[in-house]
């Protein structure tokens, strides 16, 4: 065999085994749509990679994509996924039986890793089952299309495979895989009813309209509004896919070092009575600067009134959460008990929880980083002490109680913006949770530290926004912001990153004056 055809032999399996390994993931797509399923293979492998992902590898993930780390993640694997299928498919043109092996191998890896999950169950494996069975019949038939044409002088047996016969079979086995694919996400966007679940709420839910109080938005242009829409707020958390629980199946479980267990189904959370609180949550990963916060009216239920029903006995510190999907948080017990507006949220920005969100049920908490306080999906909280238990950051080397740090920043103008001349409004946001901003100071270069003024908010858990009017003189400078909190802690300039507690250091940008 020449070069060129021995160039030209490779493709067609590789080619073979990446569509039946296509096939096969678009139908457990469907399968699990259609029985209401929310592990696929993919989910389950993508979320144990997750789960075992070294802490600093997750650190840089979140610091170099944001919100878009699980789009890079489904990427990667998606490019994963098309190497494996091509080296089966060129295992099974070599020898049927290993290419199947190594097939059936990747099979029981993607099963395993269902199987591991928190919330699986048996009906679980279904989907992967039913890729199995279409898939490795599928690679052994293209395959087979894809063999090349017996060499001259040979005496087939039968008549070889043509090309053309093989491009067609190819070609109308990937139209399945897409179209199935499309049909699977069809049925995955209602599984379980949980979509239809929250419609049948946003009806019956009485919450309020989520208008911002007077005062509080200085509407300066282009800088973040002071109310963050839903559909803006960032997102992180270890979920690939999101767990999915219908309201009328949700319950939460109170339990541990308690005097009565308790147990609450949906409706019973809601006849405790809502309330309605704006308040500012943010990630311990945002960086002096960073977008991982935002501010929204939550409603829901205070979580002290919660725990006063299961009566937390003494010598308790810690409440340790847990997520539908097995994730854990570690919150102090007095925290919670403080009297500050903790709450089992149900509802945000006047809507039932976005399911990205935590629907049905989500934990808030101002005063600390969501690691450790703002359990989506959450379904079971447990009265315990801290030497009892590590969560899931805290045994990735995360601090254990990670209260919110005073910190600012600069909106407007951008880093490396250039304006004209003259009055520049300079405006941003400053924050510390419980506390309150009592004060924002800029200063351009070295130069002295100048007053902003300050927006209205209407309680001490929400962000502050603020803006100095600055006469700006041509040229190049360097502008810093820092804030001061209603208990008299000015912001440090001392940098630090994320880990293992929070970022600290002023919010610096570099602004050129025409």
């Amino acid at each position: 065999m020449t070069s060129t055809e021995s160039a030209r032999s490779w493709w067609p399996p590789a080619l073979a085994g990446v569509v039946a390994l296509g096939l096969g993931l678009a139908v457990a797509e469907i399968v699990a749509g259609a029985l209401g399923r929310a592990e696929t293979p993919v989910v389950a492998v993508g979320e144990e990679f997750i789960d075992h992902t070294p802490g600093w590898l997750k650190d840089f993930a979140v610091e170099t994509f944001g919100t878009n780390d699980k789009t890079v993640l489904l990427a990667g694997m998606g490019v994963v996924l098309v190497l494996l299928g091509a080296v089966i498919g060129l295992l099974t043109a070599r020898s049927r039986g290993i290419g199947l092996l190594a097939a059936t191998v990747l099979l029981v890896i993607a099963g395993l890793a269902v199987n591991a999950r928190p919330d699986s169950t048996t009906a679980d494996l279904i989907p992967t089952l039913a890729a199995g069975l279409v898939a490795l019949p599928t690679l052994a038939w293209l395959v087979g299309k894809a063999a090349p044409p017996a060499a001259a002088g040979s005496l087939p047996v039968t008549p070889a495979p043509t090309r053309r016969a093989f491009l067609t079979a190819a070609g109308v086995t990937a139209g399945l895989a897409v179209a199935g694919a499309g049909l699977g996400q069809l049925l995955g966007a209602r599984r379980a009813g949980v979509e239809t679940s929250r419609d049948d709420l946003a009806a019956s839910l009485d919450l309020p309209r989520a208008r911002p109080p007077g005062g509080v938005d200085l509407t300066v242009p282009d800088a973040d509004p002071w109310r963050t829409p839903n559909q803006h707020f960032y997102r992180i958390d270890t979920a690939l896919s999101e767990p999915l629980v219908r309201a009328e199946d949700w319950s939460l479980r109170v339990h541990g070092m308690v005097e009565t267990e308790v147990e609450l189904s949906y409706d019973q959370l809601l006849a405790m009575g809502l309330e309605d609180r704006w308040l500012t949550l943010n990630c311990v990963s945002n960086e002096v600067g960073g977008h991982l916060i935002g501010n929204a009216l939550w409603s829901g239920v205070p979580i002290a009134d919660v725990l006063a029903l299961a009566r937390p006995q003494t010598g308790a510190d810690a409440v340790r959460s847990r997520s539908q999907d097995g994730w854990t948080a570690g919150t102090p017990l007095d925290v919670l008990t403080d009297g500050r507006d903790a709450l089992l949220a149900v509802g945000m920005n006047g809507d039932p929880l976005p399911l990205a969100h935590g629907f049905p049920v989500r934990m808030i908490v101002p005063g600390l980083y969501g690691y450790v306080s703002a359990t989506k999906w959450v379904v079971e909280l447990e009265v315990t002490r801290f030497a009892d238990f590590e969560a899931y950051w805290t045994t990735r080397g995360w601090a254990e109680k990670g209260p919110v740090k005073v910190a600012s920043r600069i909106d407007v103008p951008s880093s490396r913006a250039h304006v004209d001349a003259g009055t520049v409004a300079v405006a941003g946001v400053a924050w510390a949770q419980h506390r309150g901003i009592a004060a924002v100071q800029v200063r351009v270069g070295d130069g002295d530290w100048n007053d902003a003024r300050l927006a209205a908010v209407p309680s001490t858990d929400t962000w502050r926004q603020w803006v100095w009017e600055w006469d700006a003189q041509p040229g190049k400078h360097r502008l810093q912001v820092r804030a001061t909190t209603a208990d008299g802690e000015v912001q440090t300039s001392e940098q630090a990153p994320p880990a293992p507690d929070g970022a600290s250091g002023w919010h610096t940008i570099d602004v050129t004056v025409d």
